[in-house]
């Protein structure tokens, strides 16, 4: 392989990787978490450590956009209430707002 950072797939996508600076942790979880780690991991034909950064790195990206679209909100409120005089029309905008976001 010429460069070792990309990979060719079956499907003829090239997956860049990159080296990102790490550090390593120590991480005390019960025997019986452990165990069903080490189930799944291999039901998955993973290690338990790459299984432990999927699951880290999905919920990761779950809360940050949580953050981010709860951020995005208050803003949203704030420039509202800077413009319409009555909380009500503010609050309904932001309930429609919400329904639409959970559809």
């Amino acid at each position: 392989m010429k460069n070792p950072d990309k990979l060719a797939t079956e499907e003829g996508y090239v997956l860049k990787l990159r080296e990102r600076e790490s550090e390593e942790l120590a991480l005390k979880i019960p025997k019986d978490v452990l165990a069903s780690l080490e189930k799944v991991a291999k039901m998955r034909d993973v290690s338990v450590h790459a299984l432990l950064k999927l699951y880290i790195g999905q919920s990761l990206r779950q809360d940050l956009a949580n953050y981010f679209s709860n951020n995005i909100l208050e803003k949203t409120e704030e420039v509202l209430s800077r413009h319409l005089q009555s909380k009500e029309e503010v609050s309904e905008i932001l309930r429609e707002i919400k329904t639409d976001l959970a559809a």
